[in-house]
């Protein structure tokens, strides 16, 4: 099968959803000319010209809510920000419109649209342009959220929410668009909402997502160096979350650690605890186990951005801590 990266995967799906479908259009701060801050975009402007390919002002509110009133008149765009940060400019339409409009309308207007970047830590990027928002937009009702951690995952979860008929929040990270990874050539979409295991285990399972899922693999490949055999749940969308499989291997590993890039409170890892305790908290043989971002804003130095954010020792540590190894 061929590789290609993670910015390449995702503009297949994007270009293949528009040559599939002409209401699709793509629409963000420097996505046409420039062919994308991170050329996800590159080349599309070429193919499908201003119209579908529309550079905006450095103005969220605004082409967020124009995306918003296009999806509801029939269209399909796809929104995309510079980087999740910029979206608490537009939060008011992506909350109060795009998530609530067919609640409110009784189901009379749908909004399909997808608003897309990147989210979290991007290295030295200090505080204002490393923070997670994946817990925010999932404790929405009406948003569909994912948080996809390989360029196949990239493009078939991408194809999927660009079909969709709600609001579809699609994250990614700027340390991931050059990850490279195994893409078929051939049409192919993923369900929305499903989990899927990366890596089979028996004595602990690690739950994570988005980036912060490669700290998992890299803590899983030390511990199988010391006979513990670790399973890797990848949820890839939090919103909806896919409880069950989590419970399926909680019940045969006994042991669950949570990996997050993300603030300790209200997270998505306190919603998993709080699921499987109460749903399998017999098969539980330890308590649960989080490993989360400090409860801090990111610094800027990369030493304390280290300290900061899960690690491969940390996630080991918190591994032996359920296995009373510590």
């Amino acid at each position: 099968m061929r590789v290609i990266e993670f910015r390449e995967a995702l503009r297949e799906a994007m270009s293949e959803e528009m040559r599939r479908d002409e209401r699709v259009f793509l629409m963000g701060e420097e996505v046409a000319e420039y062919n994308g801050a991170y050329k996800v975009s590159k080349g599309m402007l070429a193919e499908f010209g201003p119209k579908r390919v529309i550079d905006t002002p450095i103005a969220e509110l605004g082409f967020a809510g124009i995306g918003v009133g296009a999806a509801m008149n029939g269209l399909r765009p796809i929104i995309e920000f510079m980087t999740f940060n910029f979206s608490l400019v537009a939060i008011d339409q992506v909350i109060n419109s795009a998530a609530k409009i067919r609640h409110m309308s009784g189901g009379q207007f749908s909004v399909p649209i997808v608003f897309r970047g990147p989210t979290g830590n991007a290295g030295m990027l200090a505080q204002q342009h490393s923070q997670n928002f994946e817990s925010w937009y999932a404790n929405t009702p009406g948003l569909k959220v994912i948080v996809p951690s390989t360029p196949y995952d990239a493009k078939g979860l991408l194809k999927s929410a660009i079909r969709d008929d709600d609001p579809v929040i699609f994250m990614e990270s700027e340390l991931m668009y050059g990850d490279k990874g195994e893409v078929p050539e051939e049409e192919y979409l993923i369900p929305i909402g499903v989990a899927d295991i990366k890596r089979q285990g028996t004595d602990v399972t690690i739950v994570s997502f988005g980036k912060i899922i490669k700290v998992a693999h890299k803590a899983a490949e030390e511990l199988e160096k010391e006979g513990i055999s670790a399973e890797i749940i990848d949820l890839r969308t939090v919103r909806p979350i896919d409880y069950q499989t989590v419970i399926e291997s909680v019940k045969k590993t006994n042991r669950l650690v949570v990996v997050e890039e993300a603030w300790p409170l209200g997270n998505i890892s306190t919603e998993i605890t709080y699921m499987v305790q109460k749903q399998a908290f017999d098969y539980l043989d330890a308590p649960i186990v989080r490993v989360v971002s400090a409860d801090t804003p990111l610094p800027y130095a990369p030493t304390l951005i280290q300290e900061a954010l899960p690690s491969p020792e940390k996630v080991i540590k918190a591994v032996k801590k359920v296995l009373y190894r510590d």
